[in-house]
């Protein structure tokens, strides 16, 4: 699981600058000028829709089925996720693809979209890149910092670094992965749980993170708004393997263990470098509370899936072979895997504006108001 990172395409440094521009005339933007987004399918916004041969690809109906085309776009999801609506809070427009910024022409270098920021999000993607084996191909966060560098370089070499450094210190950074990587733990055809016990692969997620960390950090990052793992063993693909639905304890607890030394390594980094402002979001809580309690949020469903085949309809991903509910307010999860729409917008406002019950040491609106 060494870690490397492969270089990308240009994009366009003309189409850049334009947009950094176009930010400071948007006075709803001002304290928020780039949203940049880095993890996995809970946060994709369709860049693995330009892979090839990966098995989690979500631009297919009933996907995006709640979306405002109405049609799919690359979201695991009936409509909009995390990242959608975090954008809207804080007066962005959803931050595009990257890889649908790289120019399909080896002779362009212009992007084809304006910048307010860049979501690098990959289904499927791990902290590690072994995680990418699971789906046979995804952008583990290796290489979404790698193209983050990029977008960075461009920055400096068209603003010079004092204004590029003032736009970065000032935009937010979510990261949201390590679903994955526990996943592959508990996958019968991956080899980490014969290499590794639970805590040494747990230190291993942890090192190589801290290590992409302090390199976002080099690259410009100030204001990081970090996800926990949520209660992954309460996913509908754990559950039935239960003959009663229950959650999987075994998988829940390496879950709070990488939990418990993420916020170890939030508190290391700010010790380290003091002009590091970050917010934790305690996914692993605030989701068992929408469990423990989901009239609260006048859901019915916490078990099955909205969308798939099988048992919990958790066989299979979403895809045109499979049924979905029409009542997908009332559900906790899409597929066998992810949130609804409207659960994404629940933890989205957690996030944003949520107690210290799940968001520490500040929220989202608070650490943006820094």
């Amino acid at each position: 699981m060494a870690t490397s990172i492969n270089r990308p395409p240009t994009i366009s440094i003309t189409s850049l600058l334009l947009s950094i521009l176009l930010l400071a005339a948007r006075g709803s933007c001002e304290s928020v000028p780039g949203f940049y987004i880095f993890g996995d399918s809970l946060v994709d916004v369709g860049n693995n829709n330009h892979l090839i041969v990966t098995l989690a690809r979500a631009n297919m109906r009933h996907n995006g089925v709640d979306f405002p085309t109405g049609k799919a776009t690359g979201r695991f999801s009936n409509g909009k996720n995390a990242a959608d609506f975090l954008a809207e809070k804080v007066g962005l427009p959803s931050p595009p693809p990257y890889m649908s910024l790289v120019p399909k022409s080896k002779q362009s270098r212009d992007l084809n979209a304006p910048v307010t920021g860049v979501n690098f999000a990959s289904g499927g993607a791990g902290i590690l890149n072994g995680t990418d084996e699971l789906f046979r191909e995804s952008y583990p966060l290796t290489r979404q910092v790698g193209y983050f560098s990029l977008v960075h370089d461009q920055l400096v070499q068209q603003l010079g670094s004092d204004k590029a450094q003032a736009h970065l210190s000032k935009s937010l950074f979510l990261v949201v992965i390590g679903s994955n990587d526990l996943f592959d733990y508990f996958n019968k055809m991956s080899k980490v749980s014969k290499q590794y016990t639970p805590e040494q692969y747990v230190d291993l997620m942890l090192s190589t993170l801290k290590g992409l960390s302090k390199r976002l950090y080099e690259l410009g990052a100030r204001k990081f708004t970090v996800n926990g793992v949520g209660l992954i063993g309460c996913c509908p693909i754990f559950r039935k393997k239960s003959t009663s639905s229950d959650c999987d304890a075994e998988a829940n607890l390496l879950a709070m263990k990488y939990n418990d030394g993420l916020k170890t390594l939030l508190e290391e980094l700010k010790n380290e470098s003091s002009d590091i402002r970050y917010s934790y979001f305690d996914t692993y809580n605030a989701v068992d509370n929408i469990i423990q309690h989901p009239e609260t949020y006048g859901i019915t469903e916490i078990r099955e899936a909205c969308c798939g085949r099988g048992t919990l309809k958790a066989e299979a991903l979403c895809t045109p072979l499979s049924t979905y509910c029409s009542n997908r307010k009332n559900y906790l999860f899409w597929d066998l895997f992810h949130p609804t729409e409207y659960t994404s917008s629940i933890i989205a406002d957690l996030i944003y504006n949520g107690s210290q019950q799940v968001t520490t040491p500040m929220n989202l609106e608070q650490l943006i108001n820094l």
